[in-house]
């Protein structure tokens, strides 16, 4: 074997992997030790599952990375390989075609990655070339394959991805981003068309692209999740395990998740989850709202998931194994299912409380959308004091046509959306917004409470600033998007008091280290509140 090759399998430093930068926030590169991490949560599990044995000393074993970008799964695979099976192959060159002939397998996702794919792993474009550290593969593209495949259209839509046809519909020049793997009805099938032969694949492994856009939202920004379906198709090959990195928007279901997210929690195989709930922690300057996640999926786990959520390098939720199907979300922090199950046991005379979603509005609680009015009543028939997106005006009567009799009562607005733009998200809710008499909304609030009494109503904003009520919709929010469902942890409270942090944590048992724990994930905030008179914050 050349110098060249023994370099490449042996030292890189500095790591030119680590330095290439993202194609788009949809199609990310891994870092390398993000990479490593994941295969050493493989191989605890492999050794777990098989007596303490080492998964890279067996050269039975096949790993797919079904959406390749840069190689760093299949060049630190083979890697390991190479090292573990010394005593077995004890010659270099036999032990490393007999890897990359037998054992490391990848479909690439884009005609670049490809090549930047078999560069990694072949340190050559080409797999038979000169160059390259395999002498026993006989076609060019190795065991990374890449080729073009086509959307599947119907109604302005691909039929597998839901890619929207004038985005994605761009000639031959342009990629056409129909990755392989998703765009069959016979997955089995395809993988045989891909490499010739059926093939069962022990791991599965990769970081597949996030999401495509559909063509709707303002502007046409708004986009489809695709990962999603690489996990379900990864899934249907049966091995027996898989690890992603993925968004962690799947935990409180959304956009075409809400399926995907009731399978993974109550299918009882995912065996390892580590959640970096901030922005930028895992893909620095990639805006991943939400946050991101690994994870192992083991087809023969049944059972608790072990769960750790992470800031930077530091864990800041210990390791607990917990079920996931506890609640219709996934809970990320494991503090915050104590907590959680403690608010939710509590019973007054018998009975459970009613949850602040029953009775927080809908989208769009006024039909209001982002209409403006006047700034002035002056002239206008039955004028409506609304408040807008950053502004107030007045709009008649007779453009309201929901809720109207919410109008001449007292409210409190919060907006519907908010938070998460930055590397930390302690607020979690705007600040609750006291509209009086005559007042009404558009769709940039949602109405939290409707109260016939004034005292009331400021009681009640004085609950939604609370770090304890702003901790509880944590549980649920991942995105800056809040829904009446964000509420559905949060106890509707008799409004005769103003509750305070220090009587919630008392009313239901909160410990001493759960109050420390809530208080430095969420910011304090003064008890004075924005009222009618006053511009809202947004």
């Amino acid at each position: 074997m050349s110098l060249q090759a023994q370099f490449t399998l042996v030292g890189r430093n500095p790591d030119v992997l680590s330095c290439i930068a993202n194609l788009s926030n949809d199609e990310v590169f891994t870092p390398p030790d993000l990479a490593n991490r994941m295969l050493d949560q493989v191989a605890e599990a492999w050794a777990s599952d098989h007596d303490g044995a080492n998964i890279w000393a067996n050269k039975e074993v096949r790993f797919l990375d079904p959406c390749t970008k840069t190689g760093v799964f299949l060049r630190e695979i083979t890697r390991r390989l190479t090292e573990g099976l010394e005593k077995e192959i004890p010659e270099l060159q036999s032990r490393v075609d007999h890897i990359l002939k037998n054992q490391v397998f990848g479909i690439a996702i884009t005609k670049i990655t490809s090549l930047m794919a078999r560069r990694s792993v072949y340190c050559s474009k080409y797999a038979n070339g000169p160059h390259s550290i395999a002498r026993s593969l006989p076609k060019e593209d190795g065991n990374i394959w890449f080729g073009r495949v086509e959307h599947t259209w119907k109604n302005g839509k691909c039929t597998f991805c839901g890619a929207s046809q004038e985005i994605q519909d761009r000639g031959d020049q342009l990629e056409a981003h129909a990755y392989a793997l998703i765009h069959t009805k016979d997955v089995k099938s395809r993988i045989r068309e891909i490499f010739g032969k059926k093939m069962q694949f022990d791991v599965i492994i990769g970081n597949p692209p996030y999401q495509l856009g559909d063509g709707g939202g303002g502007g046409g920004a708004s986009a489809t999740p695709v990962y999603n379906l690489f996990v379900q198709a990864a899934v249907s090959l049966e091995p027996r395990y898989i690890c992603m990195i993925t968004p962690s928007r799947w935990f409180s279901g959304g956009k075409g998740l809400d399926e995907f997210r009731d399978q993974m929690l109550n299918g009882s195989h995912l065996m390892k989850l580590v959640d970096f709930p901030q922005l930028y922690d895992v893909f620095p300057g990639v805006k991943i709202r939400g946050g991101v996640s690994y994870w192992l999926w083991a087809r023969e786990h049944s059972g608790g998931c072990e769960v750790t959520t992470m800031v930077g390098n530091e864990v800041i939720s210990a390791p607990v194994v917990r079920k996931l199907d506890a609640y219709d979300v996934l809970v990320r922090s494991n503090e915050g299912v104590r907590i959680l199950e403690r608010v939710e046991s509590f019973q007054l005379n018998g009975k459970r409380e009613a949850k602040l979603s029953e009775q927080v509005s809908p989208r769009r609680p006024f039909g209001l959308t982002n209409e403006r009015g006047k700034d002035s009543p002056d002239g206008i028939a039955n004028p409506v004091l609304v408040y807008g997106n950053q502004q107030t005006s007045y709009l008649p009567l007779d453009v309201i046509s929901s809720n109207r009799e919410w109008i001449n009562k007292w409210k409190v607005l919060l907006v519907k959306a908010h938070g998460t733009s930055g590397k930390e998200d302690v607020t979690i809710l705007g600040e609750p917004i006291l509209a009086g008499p005559g007042t009404a909304c558009t769709e940039t609030y949602l109405v939290a409470g409707v109260f016939d009494d004034e005292n009331e109503a400021q009681y009640f904003a004085a609950y939604m600033k609370t770090r304890f009520v702003r901790f509880l919709v944590s549980l649920r929010k991942i995105t800056q998007n809040i829904t009446r469902e964000s509420y559905k942890f949060v106890p509707v409270l008799p409004m005769d008091r103003v509750w305070t942090d220090e009587l919630l944590f008392s009313r239901y048992g909160v410990l001493e280290d759960e109050v420390r724990f809530i208080c430095s994930r969420i910011s304090n905030r003064q008890s004075n509140m924005t009222k009618a008179s006053e511009s809202p914050e947004q």
